[in-house]
């Protein structure tokens, strides 16, 4: 039996998947087999994400962000704690989260960049303290 020429509807799934952010944390979303069918319709990472969504202090985040970083110089830098300071007051720590997932929602944007050390890094896979800075 002759081998048997791929047709165009046997095209590798992967290949049409195009990169996502989830639309709560701002990670990027791993393609899973069961999203096959419906992957352009996915917006969420996880339940957690789906359920959490994107909230009013989240908003509120992303435009303390803005303003904090306009309020510096074009090359300055900022910590999300900043943020997080700016709007909790003495609660600041439960926002610092929300300020890194608003932070990564809009480096997914193209509004920020996320540096470690002054080099740019991957918002879904850094670990431990960021800075925030506008895009050069």
């Amino acid at each position: 039996m002759a081998h048997r020429q791929p047709k165009p509807s046997d095209a590798d799934p992967a290949a049409a998947r195009a990169d996502k952010t989830c639309a709560s944390c701002g990670r990027r979303i791993e393609w899973r087999a069961k999203w096959a069918k419906n992957w352009d319709s996915v917006k969420y990472c996880s339940a957690a994400c789906r359920s959490h969504g994107v909230n009013a202090t989240d908003l509120r985040l992303e435009a303390t962000i803005v303003t904090l970083l306009q309020a510096r110089a074009h090359d300055s830098t900022i910590c999300p704690s900043d943020a997080a300071r700016a709007i909790g007051g003495e609660e600041w720590r439960d926002l610092m989260e929300p300020a890194r997932r608003a932070a990564r929602r809009m480096v997914a944007r193209g509004e920020l960049q996320m540096t470690q050390g002054g080099v740019v890094v991957d918002p879904s896979s850094a670990k431990g303290a960021i800075r925030l800075r506008t895009p050069r």
